[in-house]
């Protein structure tokens, strides 16, 4: 009988699975198909192979990888160990890798060389990166790092003698902040499994589902409420690397998906494509959404084409370790479009004046969090978790919000100045200070604009540096190669002036007037 503590970690959902699911599948990735005990015996394997690279409880390993069942079987792996998991973004260019590894001076990387061209060791050279012993490539070999076979060929004969707590951090999931600096969220196991086991019931998600993750493993929506959630209810993992319409549609069909969750523009391509009559999307049963404005119109067609049987859509933060609010599966359309629920159990939500006071219902004002899933703070940064974190435990996330008599919530306005790319964050002010490094540069502001099928995109407004020119081409080929593409502006507007207070602070709100 397992330890009725061990299913508040991860490693403990891993073994219950194996269990109550022994010859379900667990992950299914292309022709590797892993049941629930093979998963089991393949983390385990996983665990032994970082023991023997020197990994003990508390060490940080990171993962630069896409969606795979080798990123699922060696964050597992990770934790297992002991160790504390940090996803990379798979659009990262090396600086930005590099930061983080350095950040928290990471052991281990495992990454996927040559993942859509980029060749992530090669990206890494010239980081100062004193901390990091060993790189361990998926796929194709690279100088210095150690290939898959032989990183697990040197597994210790036994399972490491590690127990792992509830409170034990098992993540650190970096997101950037107003200051352009990512800032590392700490996340625990009884926050991941506690806060999922009230995400997957208001998703609806089955054992025996299956489970098509597009939404990246490198943040929590893709991990928290893809990975975890499936191992809480025995829903099958089936990952796709790359969003590619056609090949989700024949994974649906081929592999009979019931759930995909993703932003609204996934289910727009879907539902958009000339071919989707072609395919057998009569399994899917759930969707979950959100990260954008969603229309009303698309969760009617989901309902209505689709059939979906529940629709639903969330918020939250990486701080609060990826969900706060969510609707609830009887949600009529309007609301499910128009608010992103209301909190989930054990969470508070209030919406804010500048003082301080909740507002009345209909009132606009920042929205904070308080609950069992409010991070653990910013890895070794006390001054920064302080901001966001105050004294009575309420996370200041910056977004303005609008809270209704129902206690639903709808999200208006960003105060940290975030815009959202296709799903993902971008920060004007990292942005600012890599275009400011570029010799024909003076001054620039960057500030999000509507994009029809991205929901924004960024823009750049530049103050020329007298007797330098550089075209806006220039500028974006400059950022291309210093950022992950959906942080690259789509569009640089040259102007003599920036406007801005009397106190000198850029006026964001007249850029986008100009816009």
């Amino acid at each position: 009988m397992l330890d009725p503590l061990s299913a508040r970690t991860l490693p403990g959902l891993v073994r219950a699975g194996a269990q109550r699911w022994p010859d379900v599948d667990a992950v299914v990735d292309g022709d590797v198909r892993l049941t629930f005990a093979e998963l089991a015996v393949a983390v385990d394997e996983a665990a032994r192979a970082l023991a023997a690279r020197g990994v003990r409880p508390g060490d940080r390993v990171a993962i630069w990888a896409p969606n795979s069942w080798r990123w699922v079987v060696s964050a597992l792996g990770i934790v297992t160990a002991g160790g504390v998991m940090v996803p990379l973004n798979t659009r990262f260019k090396g600086p930005e890798a590099g930061y983080i590894l350095h950040r928290t001076r990471a052991g281990l990387l495992l990454t996927d060389h040559g993942f859509l061209g980029n060749p992530y060791v090669d990206m890494l050279a010239g980081e100062e990166l004193p901390h990091l012993s060993t790189v361990v490539t998926f796929n194709e070999p690279a100088t210095g790092a150690v290939g898959w076979d032989e990183f697990l060929a040197g597994a210790t004969p036994e399972s490491p003698p590690v127990t792992v707590a509830p409170e034990d951090l098992c993540d650190i999931f970096f997101t950037s902040g107003t200051t352009g600096r990512p800032k590392g969220a700490m996340l625990t196991h009884g926050q991941s499994t506690a806060l999922y086991v009230s995400w997957s019931e208001l998703a609806n998600l089955h054992a025996g589902d299956r489970y098509l993750l597009v939404n990246p493993f490198f943040n929590t929506f893709g991990y928290k409420a893809g990975i975890v959630a499936c191992l809480l209810r025995g829903a099958t993992i089936v990952p796709q690397p790359v969003f590619d319409v056609e090949t989700s549609l024949g994974l649906v069909e081929r592999e009979r998906i019931t759930v995909m969750p993703g932003p609204p523009t996934l289910y727009t391509s879907i539902l958009d494509h000339p071919d989707r009559g072609r395919y057998d999307l009569s399994s899917l049963r759930v969707a979950v959404t959100g990260a954008t404005t969603v229309p009303v119109v698309l969760i009617e067609r989901l309902q209505t084409e689709l059939a979906l049987e529940t629709v639903v859509t969330a918020y939250g933060l990486t701080e609060s370790c990826g969900t706060a609010t969510m609707c609830r599966p009887d949600d009529d359309p309007v609301t499910i479009a128009t608010t992103c629920g209301r909190a989930v159990d054990g969470v508070e939500v209030r919406v804010v004046a500048a003082d301080g006071s909740t507002v009345p219902p209909g009132e606009p004002g920042e929205v904070l969090i308080r609950g069992y899933n409010v991070m653990r703070g910013y890895w070794e940064d006390e001054a920064a978790t302080k901001e966001t974190v105050d004294a009575d435990g309420w996370l200041h996330t910056g977004d303005i919000g609008v809270m209704d008599e129902r206690g639903y919530l709808r999200i208006t306005d960003r105060l940290k100045d975030m815009f959202i790319v296709g799903g993902f964050n971008a920060y004007p002010a990292e942005i600012e200070q890599v275009l400011a490094r570029h010799e024909a540069v003076a001054e620039v502001a960057v500030i999000g604009v509507p994009d029809d099928r991205m929901g924004e995109v960024g823009r750049a407004f530049v103050v020329g540096r007298p007797g330098a020119a550089a075209s806006a081409e220039d500028l974006l080929a400059y950022c291309r190669e210093r950022l992950a593409n959906y942080k690259v502006p789509r569009s640089v507007v040259f102007v003599e002036t920036l406007p801005r207070n009397a106190s000198g602070k850029v006026l964001k709100p007249a850029l986008r007037g100009l816009a």
